[in-house]
């Protein structure tokens, strides 16, 4: 009678004849090396950015502190750890069909038949139901691709990691932009403001023009607009800030680098194309999507073969409860089946299609992912070769704004040029200040980028 449990667990033993196709992964469809231009390393590093902990590459000890508060606070990647854990929960779900369940049971009957004699039956015992012998692998590719899913998951919770460190480095830049704009903002208005009462003054003594007034009216108004608008953006850049934290920002945060401070590493090693295949997420979970998908291939294609299926069972039955569990009321049930489709309309070959297209859309949807880090990489690579000498050249056009500047003061000061070359020159100058300030926020949130499309920030 032992053998009724052994055979099913033999069975599983020797079973599962895979019929999954083997996979084969395209090559990746992007060039073995980036352009000679773009592959230098900085001077004394070596690898690849994705080596370098995010604390090495965010050196602003106020950005450090938010991107941890966001890394313990925020929903989204809450969201992401928590699916994690359901497909996990899935895959153990799918891979419980492989083995035999066993229970036990135990239970009475007690009848009237029609000859009116009453009939006892008291039954104890386990049981084995309708346990599936996977002959042709069917339950062990839906297992694979289940297990393929919950890996491809995981990789999704990694990659919403990176993310999130990116996302609130842009914010954070975001914020120290605004507030540096506004600060210069208030400056200009609170100069050419000055420059209004002087202006005023001027005109009351007739010395100066009702023209000069005017001008230097809109001169101020438009300064106090472009304060308004900066302390719009510096809102904004806070509240987006606070929800990828999800917590109002702390008091106690210490004081954030200035934008010409370098808060951000800005020359990092790009190492070589093919190591985007092992350091990227998404693209990992791409290739795990392909092989769930490849399995499921195996499972459809198994389905077209017999199954064999064993219900068993084994203990007592016996009219009288004091005898149940004596030797003479021992009993046991072994019943194979095996089934195979005839027909189905079509149902089986249809979904042996349907796992292929799935497949292929797979290996295009692996191919996307490699194309398209190798293109934000290539875009980081390159914005880390330009900005230093956009930035260089800004400093010299703010510094010839500025000169201009001054020498239209004096110049207007003697009587030498107009109110409207003074006005031009302010503009000018301010405006200068202004795109500087842009250049470098542009800056490092490339130097961001190109840290993410890396493979950067899973490591501290």
């Amino acid at each position: 009678m032992r053998s009724i449990f052994i055979m099913p667990l033999a069975a599983l033993a020797l079973s599962a004849c895979s019929l999954t196709p083997p996979l084969v992964k395209p090559a990746p469809p992007i060039p073995a090396s980036y352009h000679a231009g773009e592959a230098a390393a900085p001077a004394g590093m070596a690898g690849t950015a994705a080596d370098l902990g995010w604390r090495q590459m965010l050196l602003d000890a106020r950005l450090q502190r938010l991107v941890s508060l966001a890394l313990e606070n925020n929903r989204d990647l809450r969201v992401a750890s928590l699916n994690v854990e359901a497909v996990r929960a899935q895959y153990q779900i799918q891979d419980a069909g492989r083995y035999p369940a066993i229970g036990a049971n135990a239970g009475g009957v007690r009848q009237r038949a029609a000859d009116g004699v009453t009939q006892k039956q008291f039954t104890a015992g386990i049981a084995m139901s309708a346990f599936e012998i996977d002959l042709f692998g069917r339950l062990a590719s839906l297992s694979d691709a289940a297990f393929a899913r919950y890996l491809a998951t995981e990789q999704g919770q990694r990659a919403a990691h990176m993310a999130l460190i990116g996302g609130v480095a842009d914010a954070y830049l975001e914020q120290r932009l605004a507030e540096e704009q506004l600060a210069l903002a208030r400056q200009t208005l609170a100069d050419w403001r000055q420059a209004l009462v002087l202006t005023q003054r001027l005109h009351g003594a007739q010395q100066g023009s009702g023209l000069d007034v005017a001008q230097a009216q809109g001169q101020a108004a438009t300064a106090e607009a472009d304060v308004q608008a900066r302390e719009r953006a510096s809102a904004l850049a806070r509240n987006n800030l606070e929800l990828l934290l999800g917590a109002p920002l702390p008091a106690d945060l210490p004081a954030g680098r200035a934008l010409d401070g370098q808060p951000v590493l800005t020359q990092l090693p790009p190492g070589l194309p093919s190591d985007l295949l092992a350091r990227r997420p998404d693209i990992v979970q791409a290739e795990y999507a392909l092989v769930a998908a490849n399995a499921e291939i195996g499972a459809a294609r198994a389905a077209f073969f017999p199954r064999l299926s064993l219900t068993a069972s084994l203990g007592f039955a016996s009219p009288e409860l004091g005898d149940l569990f004596r030797g003479s009321a021992r009993s046991w049930s072994f019943a194979p089946q095996v089934t195979q489709p005839l027909f189905q309309g079509g149902q089986l070959r249809a979904e042996l299609q349907l796992s292929r297209l799935r497949k292929d859309v797979a290996v295009l949807q692996y191919e996307q992912a490699i194309q398209a880090a190798f293109r934000e990489v290539r875009d980081g690579l390159a914005g880390s070769a330009t900005y230093a000498q956009q930035i260089a050249a800004q400093q010299r056009v703010v510094a010839a704004a500025q000169q201009r500047q001054r020498l239209s003061q004096l110049r207007y000061d003697a009587g030498q040029d107009s109110r409207l070359e003074l006005l031009d020159a302010q503009r000018q100058s301010y405006a200068a200040q202004q795109a500087l300030l842009d250049a470098r926020r542009d800056q490092f949130k490339s130097a961001v980028a190109l840290y993410k499309a890396l493979g950067g920030g899973l490591e501290e």
